[in-house]
């Protein structure tokens, strides 16, 4: 069988219709596996993988000189050319876009070609094909968990075989298999679900932190109230998501109904916890936190490591950290949290949870006792969101310490030096979900590129550090045998 897939791979082409930032990054991994040595029939042979690829037809010549350099890569003026010439055709489209975009150059694929996507909402993506592409198509379509500027290896790629046969999802993987990611067979419908619960609220947070520092003109690592420990985390979050690109966070939460409620929970949450702080009802507040962190973090989890560490946290700040932090009431993570607990979300539930893996017991445990086909793999998988690992690290780190989350509520009651800046926190969370409630593409991409302006000059900065804090996270769940 490894073989014959070999034999299929020798003279294939792949096409890409659409250049963003991930498009392009397919574009450069798989043309570089393109033109690597395999070992065919005892002999090395060239892999003669073709890519063809296409944008709008005003970035045609910049693309063309892009990829002038590298021979296996062909850029064509529209996606009629690409879908006649590929065998495997990937749109990398916004969501939004992706049903316009199926429907103009759908019609032209080649006959018995396998076409996919890499949207971040599956339901409109399956939708576009199946309204769009001839019945000789087959679908599988995937979904890098990851932006278009970290290392693939080891992360999450989510393979969906919607309408095609085995062997044409063998040799999808076989094709993808060059980013050195973690692949995770999923339907459609399950990819939406998780990608919800993994991702709505942890971007709804972010997003809205970074409007409040944005409405109060803060660079928060030049203030010391924002250096050190799990502000470290918020701040290189922040700027990590407010460095992609707008549509990335769009698609997910105005496309995706199960995305909308939980931002649309998140705000309101943001809200009642905030109102508690003004009126200076200590008891109703930690009562409800308390309730909500149990709910979360359950009795059993409590002799297990921390994902985070107090030397983990400091270690990656944008400014310098100061001898005594400030207390902060942390309201972005009470909600987050509260969230969760009001939609009955248990987040180590939606990890793709690690399980054994073995002929007898083929499968990925997921929420409310649901499990997926998977095939054996050797020892565990663990897969999940890397943003959503920070997250859960951090909101792990401060209600599994005691006296931190006294002295949160604490300073939620009695200190009034971040009012201002949960004010507008509040105000930013429900505008996000006002945002997405109405369906306003035009307005989330005002919003979000407005913010993303004030922050630019410290991106190339936070992604380094970023980078490392992930890269560190990742090998400390490996050591420990996960979360």
């Amino acid at each position: 069988m490894k073989q014959n897939r070999e034999r299929q791979m020798e003279h294939i082409s792949i096409g890409i219709i659409g250049m963003g930032d991930m498009g392009r990054m397919y574009t450069r991994r798989l043309s570089e596996a393109g033109w690597s040595r395999i070992l065919l029939e005892n002999l090395l042979t060239r892999n003669t993988i073709r890519i063809n690829a296409c944008d709008r037809p005003d970035k045609y010549e910049a693309l063309r000189e892009q990829f002038a350099s590298r021979t296996n890569v062909t850029i064509y003026p529209n996606g009629h050319l690409v879908s006649r010439a590929s065998d495997y055709i990937i749109y990398s489209v916004e969501a939004e876009a992706i049903d316009l975009v199926v429907a103009q150059y759908g019609p032209s694929t080649k006959q018995g070609a396998i076409v996919g996507g890499q949207t971040s909402c599956k339901a409109p993506e399956i939708a576009a094909f199946e309204k769009h592409l001839p019945s000789d198509v087959e679908i599988v379509s995937c979904h890098s968990l990851h932006g278009p500027n970290v290392d693939p290896r080891g992360q999450p790629l989510v393979i969906i075989r919607h309408r095609a046969s085995k062997q044409s999802q063998d040799l999808v993987e076989q094709i993808l298999s060059c980013f050195g990611s973690k692949h995770v067979h999923l339907t459609a419908e399950q990819h939406d679900s998780i990608t919800a619960d993994t991702q709505a609220v942890t971007h709804a947070a972010f997003l809205s932190m970074g409007t409040a520092w944005e409405a109060n003109n803060q660079f928060p690592w030049e203030i010391n109230r924002y250096v050190g420990g799990i502000e470290n985390v918020k701040i290189n979050v922040t700027l990590r998501i407010y460095s992609n690109k707008w549509h990335v966070y769009a698609g997910l939460a105005i496309l995706n109904p199960s995305a909308k409620e939980q931002i649309r929970q998140y705000a309101q949450s943001v809200t009642e916890l905030f109102k508690l702080m003004l009126g200076g009802h200590r008891d109703e507040l930690s009562n409800r936190i308390k309730t909500a962190g149990a709910a979360v973090f359950k009795a059993e989890r409590q002799h297990e490591d921390l994902l985070l560490r107090d030397e983990v946290l400091d270690r990656f700040s944008l400014g310098k950290v100061p001898s005594q932090k400030q207390p902060n009431n942390h309201l972005s993570l009470l909600a987050m949290v509260d969230c969760w607990w009001q939609l009955g979300i248990v987040p180590y539930d939606h990890m793709i949870c690690s399980t054994p893996v073995s002929p007898s017991f083929p499968v990925i445990q997921y929420r409310e006792g649901r499990r997926f086909n998977k095939a054996p793999d050797n020892g565990y998988l663990r897969v999940f969101c890397q943003l959503f690992r920070l997250m859960l690290g951090v909101t792990e780190y401060l209600f599994r310490k005691p006296l931190l989350l006294e002295e949160v509520i604490t300073t939620a009651i009695e200190d009034d030096t971040f009012r201002s800046d949960d004010l507008e926190f509040t105000f930013a969370a429900r505008g996000w979900s006002d945002c997405v409630s109405f369906g306003d593409f035009s307005s989330y991409k005002d919003r979000f590129e407005q913010i993303q302006a004030y922050f630019a000059p410290r991106f190339p900065e936070a992604t380094r550090v970023g980078n490392e804090m992930i890269k560190t996270i990742l090998e400390k769940t490996e050591k420990h045998g996960g979360p």
